[in-house]
């Protein structure tokens, strides 16, 4: 149970850390406007992805709130997806490519650990 709690710590917050991070570079970055314009996106969804990474870090944080934070796994996966996708489609070198496939591994851990995690809780 410990080494569970531990994992999924770990994992739940590297993962927030970089959301916040990256929705901070978002919106003060004026490199990262310019990388949203080489992958096509309208500037507009860089301010949007980047309120979304901020809320999606806080639920994972927060230790109630179950159905709400499964959205914020399952948004941060399509967001970890669709990232690979854009940068192969867009022709970015391999490591812009693998980035967002790591950091999905560490969100599937952390879903992973957060899953045995309650399911031990609710045995108690």
């Amino acid at each position: 149970m410990k080494a569970t709690k531990i994992t999924y710590w770990v994992t739940t917050s590297i993962i927030s850390l970089m959301m916040t991070y990256s929705a901070f570079a978002y919106l003060t970055k004026p490199e990262m406007t310019q990388a949203f314009k080489h992958l096509g996106f309208p500037d507009y969804f860089r301010i949007e992805l980047a309120i979304a990474k901020v809320i999606a870090a806080l639920l994972l944080l927060v230790p109630v709130l179950s159905k709400i934070k499964e959205w914020a796994y399952a948004g941060l996966f399509i967001v970890f997806i669709s990232a690979f996708i854009a940068h192969s489609a867009s022709g970015d070198p391999v490591a812009m490519r693998v980035a967002p496939l790591i950091f999905l591994a560490i969100l599937v851990v952390s879903y992973v650990s957060w899953g045995k995690k309650n399911k031990v809780a609710a045995t108690k």
